[in-house]
C-alpha cells in the first residue's frame, strides 16, 4: 500500500510535463487538385499545420506516390518532383505528417486529383489507309472512313479531321474530296478515269478541338497519314479516234481498190480497251469509196475531180466506230469523225470561152461561146477596155493542167491587146486599145479580133471571135471672133440693163454638138452681171452694187458651151461710169484745247469727195454756220483753215458749257446737183489759275473735351472764282503749336467752294492737365505752280474730364515676412493709392492670391491665409493653417479702383503683387528614399575606401533646416549560424545634390573573406536647424556577403591578352546564360607545360540580385542549358570552368615541375626520391581524412543530422531545399566544394570531370566489367555510414546519405 501512496503523492509532479504541449493540427483541406502540365520543381501546395505551443514543425509526406512530391521540411512547401499524367493515374492518395519534436507525430490522408490538360494529340488507328471505288461513283457517297483517337478528356479530346493535301494536287483534285467530322471521306467532285487521274493519295490530319497546356491554349494535331484511293474503269466511254483529223489525197483517174488512208480508234475506257469495227455511215459523193474491217479507205467507182469543182476537190466521208459490247447504259458505243479526201487533177480538159461575169458563172458544157460583141469610143485612149464585153475564158483542170495562154488575132488584131496574157482556172477577158489612132469612126465603123485560149501543158486551145462597134464622139469646139471685149456702163445702171448683146461664138458641129451655151465663169463682178445662156446678151443683175467708187474696172469670162460639154472663153472689160453720188467725207473729228487768255486756234479741216477726180464731183468748198460764238472766228473757203477773230476768256464762257465751244462748218462739192456735209468742231478754252481761294470769315473757334481720341473739332469754309475744278479745287493745311495732334479734311463743294473739317488724329486726344487750348492757323491753297493761298486763324479750347486711373504706391508693396504654424496673427500690410483727378474716390481690391512652393504653382492651398479690407489693410486669416512646407511664398495680385473715373476710361490700375514670404520652422524630420536594389559585397574584391552601398535622404524644410548629417549609430555582422557580432568596418561620405543628400557607406578595412553571413548597418539622418532641435531618422540596410567558397575559374585556350580584349562579350554571354551579375577578379596566364590546350584563366563571381550566387556545377548547368551563349563562349577560347581551389592545388605541382626541370641533368636521383616523397604524403594526406571522416560517421546519429533552413545572404541550402533562384534538384547542389582539404579538391573536381563538352554526341560510355572480374570492394566510408544505427526517439527517417566518388577511401 506504500508505494500506492507514493504513486499518489508523485502523479501531480508529473502531470504538468504530460499535459503542458499539445500536438499539432493540420489546417488545410484533405483533397488537392494539380493540374498535370504542373511543371516539376514548382510549387504544388503547402502543408499547413497550427500547434498552440508555437513549436517548431516539421513537415513529411510517406506513401506509394510519396515520390511524386519532394517536401522543404521546415516550411511545408510541397514541390513537384515527378512529372503528373492524368490519363495514367488520375487520382491517387497520400499521407502527410508534422512533427512538433514533442509528440508523435500527426497523419492525415490527403486526396490528389490530377486534372487535365491538353498533353495528348490525335492518334490514328493505322499508320496508312487504302480503297478502290469505281469512276462512277455518285457525288456524295462516302469514299472511306478513318478513327483517330485522343486520350485528353472534353474539348481536348474532341477530334476534328483535315485533308491537308490531295495528291496530285491540279485544279481538278482540289475540291474532289471532303471529309466530315466523323472521319468519313465523301466525294465531292465527280470521278473520271481517263479525263482526271486513276490513283488518288489523301494526305490526313487529326486535330483535337484546343485545351488549356501551361496556362495558354494549345491545339494539338496528329501525324499526316495517307489514304491511297484506286479508281475502277467502267465501260461508260465511247470508243475515241486517235487522230482529231483524218484527210488523204488521191487522184482522179486512179484505179478501183486504190487504198486512200487508214482510220483508227480505240476504246476511251482505256482500263476496258473493247475490241472496234468501222463503217461508213455518210458520204458526199456515195460510191466512190469504202472501207474495210481494219479501217483501210479504198476506191470503189470512178473518180472525177471536175465533179468536185463546188467543193474544192474534195469528197468528205463519214466513219463510224463501233465498240464490240454495249456500254454500262445499254447502249452501243460509237463514235464517228468525217475523213476529207482530195481528189488531184489530170489534165483532161481545154480552155473554152464563156458569155458571163464572174463570179456567177455555172461554166456547163452546154453554154461555152465563140462570138462575142462590144462597143469602144472612136479616138478612145490606150489601155481602155471596150464596152459590154463579157468574155470569162475556164479551164477546169488544177494548176498547170488549168494554166493557159490568152493571144489576139485577126485583120484588127494591131489596134488593140488582150488581158491578162496568161491566167489559170477562170479569167475575165479584156479587149483593150492598144492603137487610138487606128480607132477611127470616120474610117471604120466596126473592127473584128480573135481571142485564142492556149493549154499551156497540152497545147489544146479554143478560138471567140470579138465584133466591136466604134462609137462616134464631139471632136469640136465653139470659137469666139475676139479675145477681148472693151465695154462701158453708167455706175447707176439699173438691174437689167443690156451691157451688149453682139457677142456670139460659132461651132462646126452639127445637131447636138453644135448647140452652143453661154455663162460667166466665177469672179469679179459675177454678182453685179449675168449673161442670156441661149443669146449671149449680157446685162446688169444687181445695179444696187455698182459703186464706181469701189471698183471702176470689172474683168469678166464669158464661156461658150457645145453638146458635147466642149467649151471655148473670151474676156470681157466692163468700165463704169461716174456719177455725183457721194457727198463729201470730212476726216477725223476736231477737238481743239486752248488756254484762255493767250491761246489762238489755227486748224484745217480735212475733207474729200469719192466721185472721179479733177471734176466738179469732186471740187470742195468750206463755210462756216452761224453759232453762239461763230463771230469770234474765221474759216478759209477753199483750204479750210480756221481761225479765232479776238483772244479767249474762260470766265466769259458759259459756266455750263464748262469752256466748250461747238462751231459747225459746211462742206460742199461743185456737182449737179451739189451734195454737201457737216462738221462740228469743238474748242475747248482751258481755264488758268487767275483767282485767289477766299474763306468765309476770317477766325474761327472751336471747344473739344479731353480723352476723346479722333474727336471732330470744326469746320472752316472758303470759295475760288475759277470754273475748272482743277483751278478751283481748295486744299486746306494747319500750321502752329500742338498741330500734329489735329487733322484737317477737305470736301469740294459746289461752284469752286471747299469745306475743311478738323478733327483729333484717330489715336490722339487732348490732355486738359498738360495743354488747355491750341491756337492754330489753317490755309485754303490752290494746287499748282501757282501756290495761291489764303488764311484764318483758329483757336481749339480743351474741355476737362476725369479721365486718369489711379496708381499703386510701390513702397506699400515691398514683401512682408509671415511665420508658418500659428506664429503670427492681426495686421501684417497695408496698401495704398493715389489718383492725380480731384474728385477721386479710391478702393484697393483683392484681384487675385497666387499659391508657390519654390516657384512652383501649388494650387488653392493658400487663399483662405490672408485677406484684405476695401482700405489695403491686410490680416491674417488663417494663422494655424499657414505651413511653409506647402507653400513658401504667397503673392496677393491687388488693383486700385476710381469710383468716379468716366465710363469711357479704365478706373482701374495697373496690377500690383505684394509678395508675403512664409518663414520656416524646423517641423519635418528627414526621411530615407526607398533602396530598391540589393547590396552584395565580394571581400575579395572590394578594398579600404571603396563603396559597398548608399541611401539617400530629403527634409521638407527650408534650405537652412534641412541640411542634413548621416552617421552609423550601429553596425552588425549577422553569421550563418545566426551569431551577431558589432564590426567598425565602414564609415560615411555624405554628398549633395540639390536636395538630395546621398550616404555613400565606404569600406575602412579590409573584410575577411571566409566569412559567410550578413552585415546589418543602421544609418541615421539629422537635420541641422538654425533654431530648435534636430529631427532624425534611421534605417538599417543588409549588405550581403560572397565569400571565396563562390570563385569559379574560367580557363582560356587564347592568352590573357585576348582575354582581356574580349572580357566584355564573356560577361555578356556570362550574363546571358546564368542571369547574373559578373565580377570579374582577375585574368592570368598560365605555364604552357601545366596544360597545352589551357594558356589563360579568368577568376569570377556570379551573384544574383537577391545575394546568393552560383557554385561551380550550377555555373557548369547553367551554360549547358544556354546553347547560344555556350557557343559563343566557345569560340571566344573557353576551354574549362573550375574553381579556384583545383587551380591552386596545381601550382605546387606547377612549381616542382619547374624545378625539377632545372635540376634534372644534375640530381637525376634527387628527383625520383622527391617524387616519390610527394606520392607517398599525398596517399597518407588522404588516408588520414576518410580515417576521420569515418571516426565522427560513427559516433555522429542520424537524428542529429541539420536540416535547418539556408543561411541569409548565402547560397547553400540543405539537402531537402535546393536553391529557389536555379531550381536545381539536391543532387546538384555541389556540396563537394565545400572540403577543407586541397588535396581533396583535386580529387573531388579533377579538370577532366569538369571540362565543357565541346561535342556532347562523341560522348564514350564505359563498357560495363566483364563476368569473371573480381568482385570490387566496398568504398570504406560508404559502409561505415550505411552502417550506423538509426536512433530510437523517433520514426523512422529517409535514408539521406550519397555517395560522393571524390571521397574514396578504398586504397585505406
Amino acid at each position: 500500500m506504500a508505494w500506492l501512496w507514493l504513486l499518489c503523492a508523485l502523479l501531480p509532479a508529473f502531470m504538468p510535463s504530460v499535459t503542458a504541449n499539445t500536438p499539432p493540427v493540420f489546417n488545410m483541406s484533405s483533397l488537392v487538385t494539380l493540374p498535370e502540365d504542373l511543371p516539376v520543381g514548382a510549387v504544388a501546395f503547402w502543408l499547413v499545420a497550427t500547434d498552440s505551443d508555437n513549436d517548431m514543425l516539421t513537415y513529411g509526406i510517406t506513401g506509394t506516390y510519396a515520390y511524386f512530391f519532394s517536401v522543404t521540411r521546415d516550411t511545408g512547401e510541397v514541390k513537384l518532383a515527378s512529372p503528373l499524367d492524368s490519363e495514367t493515374l488520375y487520382s491517387f492518395g497520400i499521407t502527410i505528417f508534422v512533427d512538433d519534436n514533442h509528440n508523435s507525430p500527426v497523419r492525415k490522408d490527403l486526396r490528389v486529383i490530377v486534372q487535365d490538360k491538353n498533353d495528348n494529340a490525335p492518334v490514328f488507328q493505322n499508320s496508312a489507309y487504302a480503297t478502290s471505288i469505281n469512276e462512277t461513283l455518285p457525288v456524295g457517297s462516302v469514299v472511306f472512313s478513318v478513327l483517330a483517337l485522343d486520350k485528353d478528356t472534353g474539348p481536348a479530346g474532341l477530334v476534328r479531321y483535315y485533308i491537308e493535301k490531295v495528291i496530285p494536287s491540279n485544279d481538278d483534285s482540289k475540291n474532289l474530296f471532303y471529309i466530315l467530322q466523323n472521319g468519313s471521306i465523301v466525294l465531292n467532285e465527280s470521278l473520271s478515269y481517263n479525263n482526271k487521274s486513276a490513283f488518288y493519295q489523301l494526305q490526313l490530319k487529326a486535330c483535337d478541338s484546343g485545351g488549356e497546356w501551361n496556362n495558354s491554349q494549345v491545339t494539338l494535331c496528329s501525324q499526316p497519314v495517307f489514304l491511297s484511293i484506286s479508281v475502277v474503269d467502267e465501260p461508260d466511254l465511247d470508243p475515241q479516234f486517235v487522230r482529231e483529223f483524218y484527210s488523204a489525197s488521191v487522184a482522179e483517174d486512179a484505179a478501183l481498190g486504190t487504198s486512200v488512208l487508214k482510220v483508227e480508234a480505240v476504246d476511251a475506257d482505256k482500263g476496258v480497251n473493247d475490241n472496234v469495227t468501222y463503217s461508213i455511215t455518210n458520204s458526199t459523193r456515195p460510191g466512190w469509196f469504202s472501207i474495210e474491217k481494219d479501217g483501210v479507205i479504198t476506191v470503189s467507182g470512178a473518180l472525177d475531180r471536175e465533179q468536185l469543182l463546188n467543193d474544192n476537190g474534195e469528197v468528205h466521208i463519214q466513219v463510224a466506230a463501233t465498240e464490240g459490247h454495249r456500254n454500262i447504259y445499254g447502249q452501243e458505243a460509237k463514235a464517228t469523225i468525217w475523213v476529207t479526201i482530195r481528189v488531184t487533177d489530170v489534165n483532161d480538159h481545154k480552155p473554152e470561152f464563156y458569155n458571163c461575169s464572174l463570179p456567177n458563172c455555172s461554166f456547163s458544157p452546154q453554154e461555152a461561146q465563140d462570138n462575142f460583141t462590144g462597143y469602144v469610143d472612136e479616138h478612145t485612149s490606150a489601155r481602155i477596155p471596150i464596152d459590154f464585153l463579157t468574155m470569162v475564158a475556164y479551164d477546169p483542170d488544177q494548176g498547170d493542167n488549168g494554166t493557159f495562154l490568152l493571144s489576139l488575132d485577126g485583120e484588127d488584131a494591131d489596134a488593140f491587146n488582150v488581158s491578162p496574157e496568161r491566167a489559170a482556172g477562170s479569167v475575165s477577158v479584156q479587149v483593150v486599145v492598144r492603137n487610138s489612132e487606128m480607132v477611127d469612126y470616120e474610117k471604120k465603123p466596126v473592127m473584128y479580133v480573135k481571142v485564142v485560149a492556149t493549154d499551156s501543158v497540152s497545147n489544146d486551145y479554143s478560138v471567140a471571135t470579138v465584133t466591136i462597134h466604134l462609137r462616134d464622139i464631139n471632136d469640136h469646139r465653139p470659137t469666139f471672133s475676139q479675145s477681148l471685149y472693151e465695154l462701158t456702163v453708167p455706175e447707176n445702171s439699173p438691174t437689167g440693163f443690156v451691157v451688149t448683146s453682139s457677142i456670139n461664138a460659132t461651132d462646126q458641129d452639127k445637131d447636138k454638138w453644135g448647140r452652143i451655151t453661154y455663162s460667166l465663169l466665177p469672179g469679179n463682178g459675177e454678182d453685179l452681171f449675168e449673161v442670156d445662156p441661149n443669146s449671149g446678151t449680157v446685162t446688169v443683175k444687181n445695179g444696187t452694187l455698182l459703186d464706181r467708187e469701189k471698183q471702176a474696172v470689172y474683168y469678166l469670162t464669158l464661156q461658150a458651151t457645145d453638146g458635147g460639154n466642149q467649151s471655148s472663153t473670151t474676156a470681157l472689160e466692163i468700165t463704169l461710169l461716174d456719177v455725183n453720188d457721194n457727198a463729201p467725207v470730212v476726216r477725223g473729228s476736231y477737238n481743239i484745247f486752248v488756254p484762255e487768255e493767250g491761246g489762238n486756234v489755227s486748224v484745217t479741216i480735212q475733207a474729200y469727195d469719192d466721185d472721179q477726180p479733177d471734176t466738179n464731183n469732186s471740187r470742195l468748198l468750206f463755210s462756216l454756220l452761224p453759232g453762239p460764238y461763230s463771230h469770234n472766228f474765221s474759216i478759209d473757203p477753199n483750204t479750210g483753215l480756221l481761225r479765232n477773230l479776238e483772244p479767249l476768256d474762260r470766265e466769259a464762257i458759259d459756266p455750263a458749257l464748262e469752256g466748250h465751244i461747238v462751231l459747225t462748218v459746211l462742206v460742199a462739192d461743185c456737182g449737179n446737183p451739189p451734195l454737201s456735209t457737216e462738221v462740228n468742231v469743238s474748242i475747248t478754252v482751258e481755264d488758268i489759275n487767275d483767282n485767289l481761294p477766299i474763306f468765309n470769315q476770317s477766325s474761327y473757334e472751336f471747344f473739344v473735351k479731353e480723352r476723346d481720341p479722333g474727336e471732330f473739332v470744326g469746320t472752316v469754309k472758303a470759295w475760288d472764282a475759277d470754273q475748272t475744278e482743277t483751278n478751283n479745287r481748295i486744299s486746306f493745311s494747319l500750321s502752329g503749336t500742338g498741330v500734329n495732334n489735329f487733322v484737317v479734311r477737305g470736301y469740294v463743294l459746289e461752284d469752286g467752294g471747299a469745306e475743311g473739317y478738323l478733327w483729333l488724329l484717330p489715336d490722339v486726344s487732348l490732355d486738359y492737365e498738360a495743354q488747355k487750348f491750341f491756337n492754330l492757323t489753317v490755309s485754303a491753297e490752290n494746287p499748282g505752280p501757282q501756290g495761291l493761298e489764303s488764311t484764318a486763324s483758329v483757336t481749339v479750347v480743351v474741355v476737362d474730364v476725369n479721365d486718369e486711373p489711379p496708381t499703386l504706391d510701390a513702397a506699400s508693396l515691398r514683401a512682408v515676412l509671415v511665420a508658418e504654424n500659428g506664429s503670427q496673427h492681426g495686421q501684417v500690410a497695408q496698401v495704398t493709392a493715389q489718383d492725380v483727378d480731384t474728385d477721386s474716390l479710391l478702393r484697393i481690391e483683392l484681384v487675385d492670391v497666387i499659391c508657390t512652393k519654390d516657384n512652383v504653382d501649388v494650387g488653392s492651398v493658400c487663399h483662405e491665409w490672408f485677406s484684405m479690407d476695401a482700405n489695403g489693410l491686410v490680416y491674417i486669416n488663417q494663422s494655424e493653417a499657414i505651413d511653409y512646407e506647402a507653400c513658401n511664398l504667397v503673392t496677393l495680385v491687388v488693383r486700385a479702383h476710381d469710383l468716379n473715373t468716366d465710363s469711357r476710361f479704365d478706373a482701374y490700375s495697373s496690377n500690383g503683387d505684394l509678395p508675403i514670404v512664409i518663414e520656416d520652422k524646423n517641423d519635418n524630420a528627414p526621411y530615407f528614399l526607398p533602396v530598391n536594389q540589393t547590396f552584395v559585397i565580394i571581400p575579395e574584391l572590394v578594398s579600404p575606401g571603396q563603396q559597398v552601398a548608399f541611401v539617400q535622404a530629403r527634409d521638407e524644410d527650408s534650405p537652412h533646416n534641412s541640411i542634413i548629417d548621416f552617421s552609423i549609430p550601429k553596425a552588425d555582422f549577422v553569421s550563418k549560424d545566426g551569431a551577431t557580432n558589432p564590426v567598425q568596418v565602414f564609415r560615411i561620405v555624405r554628398s549633395v545634390d540639390a536636395d538630395l543628400y546621398t550616404a555613400s557607406i565606404m569600406l575602412v578595412t579590409s573584410l575577411d573573406s571566409t566569412l559567410q553571413g550578413i552585415y546589418q548597418v543602421t544609418v541615421q539622418a539629422q537635420d541641422q536647424p538654425v533654431v530648435g532641435p534636430a529631427l532624425e531618422t534611421q534605417i538599417t540596410l543588409n549588405l550581403f556577403t560572397v565569400d571565396q567558397s563562390y570563385r569559379v575559374r574560367l580557363q582560356f585556350s587564347t592568352n590573357k591578352v585576348e582575354v582581356g580584349a574580349n572580357v566584355e562579350e564573356i560577361k555578356a554571354a556570362l550574363v546571358q546564360a546564368t542571369r547574373t551579375s559578373v565580377y570579374v577578379v582577375t585574368i592570368q596566364n598560365i605555364d604552357s607545360t601545366a596544360r597545352a590546350q589551357v594558356q589563360s584563366y579568368l577568376d569570377a563571381y556570379f551573384v544574383f540580385s537577391n545575394g546568393s550566387a552560383l557554385t561551380l556545377n550550377e555555373l557548369n548547368l547553367m551554360i549547358r542549358r544556354d546553347q547560344d551563349a555556350l557557343r559563343q563562349l566557345l569560340q571566344l577560347g573557353l576551354v574549362v570552368v573550375s574553381s579556384q581551389e583545383i587551380q591552386e592545388s596545381d601550382q605546387p605541382k606547377l612549381l616542382t615541375s619547374v624545378i625539377i626541370g632545372l635540376v634534372v641533368a644534375l640530381l637525376l636521383v634527387l628527383v625520383i626520391l622527391i617524387t616519390a616523397l610527394l606520392c607517398v604524403r599525398k596517399s597518407y594526406h588522404r588516408k588520414l581524412q576518410a580515417m576521420k571522416a569515418g571516426k565522427e560517421a560513427r559516433k555522429t546519429p542520424i537524428e542529429a543530422t541539420n536540416s535547418t533552413a539556408a543561411i541569409p545572404g548565402t547560397n547553400m541550402y540543405n539537402t531537402d531545399r535546393a536553391n529557389p533562384m536555379l531550381d536545381l534538384p539536391t543532387k546538384d547542389l555541389g556540396l563537394e566544394c565545400l572540403s577543407s582539404s586541397d588535396l581533396d579538391n583535386v580529387s573531388l573536381n579533377s579538370l577532366d570531370k569538369n571540362a565543357v563538352d565541346l561535342d556532347t554526341d562523341s560522348k564514350k560510355i564505359k563498357k560495363p566489367l566483364p563476368h569473371n572480374s573480381p568482385k570490387q570492394e566496398p568504398e570504406p566510408l560508404s559502409a561505415v555510414l550505411s552502417g550506423r544505427h538509426v536512433g530510437t526517439s523517433g520514426p523512422k527517417q529517409r535514408d539521406l546519405s550519397f555517395t560522393n566518388p571524390g571521397l574514396d577511401t578504398t586504397d585505406l
